[in-house]
Formats: C-alpha cells, sequence, structure tokens
C-alpha cells in the first residue's frame, strides 16, 4: 500500500502583499504548516509582460512543490490573471498531476458578485491584471448582467514594497485612484492585489459604508476552507503540524522589518532561488 505523503500549503506573491492572504488563512485554517514565497527581487509583476510573468510564476510553483507542497495559493493578482491557468493545463498534468494550484481571481469575482446591489463593480489592480482582461472575462462567465468598471493602481504596490503605505503621499495617491471609481457610480469594489489589503481601512474611509470592500485576504482564506472541506482527498495530504517558513529571493532586511509590521510576529526569511 502507497504511504500517504504530507505536505504544507504554498502562499506565493510576487513581494509581500500575499502576507495579507497568508495572515486570513492562517487565522482560519490554524494548525496547518505553510510555506511563503515572496519573489521580492522581481517585483512588481505588474509592469511585465504575459510571458515573463508566466516564467516567474511556474518557477515560484515549481519551488513551492519541490518544499513539499501539496497545494500552491497564487496570491498575486496578475500571475493569476497572466498564468494560473496556463500553470493548470500545461505544467501540472506534465510535472505534479496530484498537486493543485488555485488563485485569487475568481473568488473574489464570486464574493463581488454575491454582495452587490446594482451590479455595478469595480475593480482597483495593477496594469498588468487590467491589461489581461482577466476581471471581465471571467465576471461574465459568471454574471453577464454585471459590469465591471477598472482602475489601475501602479505606485500602490511600490509603497508596500517600501514600508510607506500609511504616509501623507500614499493617501493622495489613494484618492486619485479611487476617484474615477467613485464617479463611475459602483457599490462594491474588489481590492484586486494582495497588495492592496494593506490600504484597505483608508480605502474604507474614503468611499464611505455605501460602497462594500471585497477584500482577497478574507474571501480567498474562506474559499480555501470550502474547497478543502469539499476535496477531503487533498485535505488528507495536507500536514497538520503548526509553523510557517518564509522565502524571498532577494533576502534582505526590508523583507524581515516589513514582513514582521504586517504580519504582527517576527519574520525571519530565507534565501530562494527559482528557475535553478
Amino acid at each position: 500500500m502507497k504511504r500517504l505523503v504530507k505536505g504544507p500549503i504554498g502562499i506565493f506573491d510576487s513581494g509581500f502583499g500575499g502576507i495579507s492572504v497568508l495572515k486570513e488563512i492562517e487565522r482560519i485554517l490554524p494548525g496547518y504548516r505553510y510555506i511563503y514565497l515572496g519573489d521580492t527581487a522581481r517585483a512588481p509583476y505588474g509592469t511585465r509582460s504575459m510571458e515573463v510573468v508566466h516564467t516567474f510564476t511556474e518557477q515560484a510553483v515549481d519551488f513551492l512543490f519541490k518544499q513539499g507542497c501539496r497545494i500552491v495559493i497564487i496570491a498575486c493578482n496578475t500571475a493569476s490573471a497572466e498564468a494560473l491557468r496556463k500553470v493548470q493545463q500545461e505544467y501540472l498534468p506534465k510535472h505534479f498531476p496530484d498537486r493543485r494550484v488555485l488563485g485569487v481571481v475568481v473568488p473574489a469575482l464570486e464574493e463581488a458578485v454575491r454582495v452587490t446591489r446594482s451590479g455595478r463593480i469595480g475593480v482597483l489592480a495593477t496594469g498588468g491584471t487590467v491589461r489581461s482582461g482577466k476581471f471581465p472575462r471571467e465576471l461574465r462567465k459568471i454574471d453577464k448582467n454585471m459590469h465591471v468598471v477598472q482602475q489601475a493602481a501602479p505606485l500602490l504596490v511600490p509603497l508596500v514594497e517600501e514600508g510607506e503605505y500609511r504616509s501623507p503621499a500614499a493617501m493622495l495617491i489613494l484618492r486619485k485612484y479611487l476617484v474615477p471609481l467613485k464617479r463611475a457610480g459602483i457599490d462594491t469594489l474588489i481590492l484586486a492585489c494582495t497588495h492592496y489589503g494593506h490600504f484597505e481601512g483608508a480605502i474604507r474611509r474614503e468611499l464611505g459604508s455605501r460602497i462594500k470592500i471585497v477584500s482577497e485576504g478574507k474571501v480567498v482564506a474562506r474559499k480555501l476552507k470550502e474547497y478543502l472541506a469539499r476535496h477531503p482527498e487533498m485535505a488528507v495530504q495536507l500536514e497538520r503540524r503548526r509553523g510557517t517558513v518564509f522565502y524571498t529571493t532577494d533576502l534582505t532586511e526590508r523583507f524581515r522589518v516589513i514582513g514582521a509590521a504586517l504580519l504582527g510576529r517576527p519574520v525571519r526569511p530565507k534565501k530562494a532561488v527559482l528557475g535553478s
């Protein structure tokens, strides 16, 4: 009888943004082992070509699977929008057919459709995610009557990566991005980049209580719990040993300091080499 191999849950992002997803997953699914990978040496992904994003994403997923992960959450909207489907359809069957890679786009859209009243949904995203057309395309599959208003916000990711997301300058930039969305009459806003979850409080204050905010960290964590309940064959493969290991492609003091500030506890990252 073949022995069941168990492993951790992997969470991948281009940088620090996915820590908001990790934090929520740890809260909803405590007692599991996690590996977080931030490709900080090559962030941000939002300005990259689709081909480069796919290469980087495949390298990251490959690294996490080689660390023993059974499921990988791509906590990066650009990677989810531009690379997830190809990774699922081409890479997994060839290399790791018994494992799974999940993204953040569809869970966020499903939640937005659930809570919207008018059907006018705003998407605050990186330039790469907006250019991909992934959110409008996937929304049409869920509900053709919904309308999407997209707004690229390229400067927000660097502000998080530099630990400046609470600065007065950051608030001015954020307001500039939110004005077109408010004028468009949206009643629901998807924070379509995991970095943007760190602006959630400021966005709520700026938009007011009338507009509902869909923050991907909370949604993805809940959807992962539901996924494991529907797929017990995957759930039994997960290692029930509490603890999180952090990897980064650029081992700097900044990852330790900003990561700890975002997560609320010490972060001691290890160096990851991708594509080797």
